[in-house]
């Protein structure tokens, strides 16, 4: 399985995070940027590659495309800055949230052709 992380003793994600490579634009209201997700999770998620990097605290819109399924939209507040780009925490965790994470996990997830 791609989960990063999971099973490392120190870990103390309380969610799986699942190793992703797909493009991703955003936008903090004022500037927009765009990067590769890195990883999601049911409570977040990662940008590598960052073109910017929001101050943490900053709330986040994210568009990411997977194909093949429909581009999909993630709001989050930055909670991390890291060497290349950003870790956001989402604003509202609902059930269209899990769905998509569930959706990307089967594709990461599944065996590739």
């Amino acid at each position: 399985m791609t989960r990063a992380g999971a099973d490392t003793p120190t870990n103390k994600r309380k969610q799986p995070r699942f190793k992703t490579r797909f493009d991703a634009l955003y936008s903090d209201c004022e500037r927009e940027g765009a990067g590769v997700l890195a990883d999601i999770s049911y409570s977040g998620a990662r940008i590598e590659n960052a073109s910017l990097r929001p101050e943490v605290g900053t709330l986040v819109r994210f568009y990411v495309f997977v194909q093949p399924v429909l581009p999909f939209e993630l709001v989050g507040r930055v909670v991390r800055i890291t060497e290349d780009g950003f870790a956001i925490e989402y604003e509202v965790l609902d059930s269209e949230v899990r769905r998509l994470v569930d959706d990307v996990a089967a594709i990461v997830t599944s065996p590739q052709t």
